[in-house]
């Protein structure tokens, strides 16, 4: 309990603090190109998120960072906690927006920052808007910026995936990028598991997969795509839990 209240007053004393750090990331110089500029807007929000999970007391362990290409790519991941974005964000080499519920703009600080991050905010229950937003990712992504996305549309609390929803990987179609799937196992010990109101340690297993080229699914149904992707991620983590 104290290490939960512990990690979000330090979560969010962090954002507070670094607000004339947002303002300076938002005057970077627009001649950089795009990789210099995501590096250094990541910069912070890496630190961040890596602070949040030491906090937790988690260890993160990862492989396979040679199979991510160079250039923009959709990552596709499993989701099984909150923590999976803090995860990813200070595990993964490459700097990446996220898509995230339209409610988190309601948040004090963290939205600013989303927004520099390039990430996307969708409305699930507005179908138009989401439509739009899906086109906004595409957008970002062909103009050489990394998302990341949870197919799955909600956590799945372990190891059993949901059926991955094909929506977000539109995205990736219309933008012509490489989508890399990551398998992330271990979050769902550090909350969930106990009721959400006191953290334990664990070690996170985060895995780089293969990258599916836009050549391999390029013209091939999207079902067919995300339901390989999920078998992928799944496979994965059964070889991560042996």
């Amino acid at each position: 309990m104290l290490r939960m209240l512990f990690t979000v007053i330090y979560g969010i004393g962090y954002l507070i603090y670094s607000l004339p750090t947002l303002k300076k990331v938002k005057k970077i110089d627009p001649r950089l190109s795009v990789q210099k500029k995501d590096e250094a807007v990541h910069e912070l929000p890496k630190n961040w998120a890596r602070s949040l999970v030491r906090s937790s007391g988690a260890t993160v362990s990862v492989k396979g960072e040679e199979n991510m290409p160079a250039g923009p790519v959709l990552i596709v991941s499993n989701h099984q906690s909150n923590f999976d974005i803090p995860v990813l964000m200070s595990s993964l080499k490459k700097p990446a927006g996220f898509l995230s519920k339209v409610e988190v703009k309601k948040m004090p600080f963290l939205p600013q920052w989303m927004e520099v991050m390039n990430c996307v905010f969708v409305d699930r229950k507005n179908r138009r808007q989401a439509v739009l937003s899906l086109k906004d990712g595409a957008e970002k992504l062909k103009a050489g910026h990394s998302l990341i996305i949870f197919p799955e549309g909600t956590r799945s609390k372990g190891d059993d995936l949901a059926e991955f929803k094909t929506g977000a990987l539109r995205m990736a179609a219309g933008a012509g990028v490489p989508i890399i799937p990551v398998a992330i196992d271990g979050t769902y010990d550090i909350m969930e598991k106990h009721g959400g109101w006191r953290f334990k340690s664990s070690n996170v297993k985060v895995t780089v997969c293969k990258p599916y080229l836009p050549e391999d699914y390029t013209g091939k149904d999207l079902k067919k795509t995300a339901e390989e992707l999920r078998l992928t991620i799944a496979k994965t983590l059964r070889r991560q839990s042996l």
